[in-house]
């Protein structure tokens, strides 16, 4: 696999990671205990922290990307392991 194609891969993956992991441990102004600015969202975040969320992303990113790497050099699971169709007749019996 090609150097470029990695690192694509291990882009995709890393703003996936980091959309997933938008929303856990957000806190709201409510649940800090803390007053809300006047014309602000309930749902709003007290504190948001980018460069915790891309630590996190960066290394849940890395562990995935090489797994996939790895299971694209190995070949471990492929499509056949999920081919969960029935096989087609081979030959059709007499019609009556």
């Amino acid at each position: 696999m090609e150097w470029t194609s990695i690192l694509a891969i291990y882009f995709l993956i890393w703003v996936m990671t980091a959309f997933i992991m938008l929303p856990f441990g957000v806190r709201t102004a409510d649940e800090a205990g803390v007053d809300t600015v006047p014309g602000q969202a309930e749902s709003a975040p007290v504190s948001f922290r980018p460069g915790k969320l891309a630590i996190r992303a960066t290394i849940i990113a890395s562990v995935l990307t090489t797994i996939f790497v790895l299971n694209y050099e190995y070949g471990w699971v492929g499509v056949d392991t999920f081919d969960i169709l029935p096989e087609p007749p081979t030959q059709l019996g007499p019609r009556d």
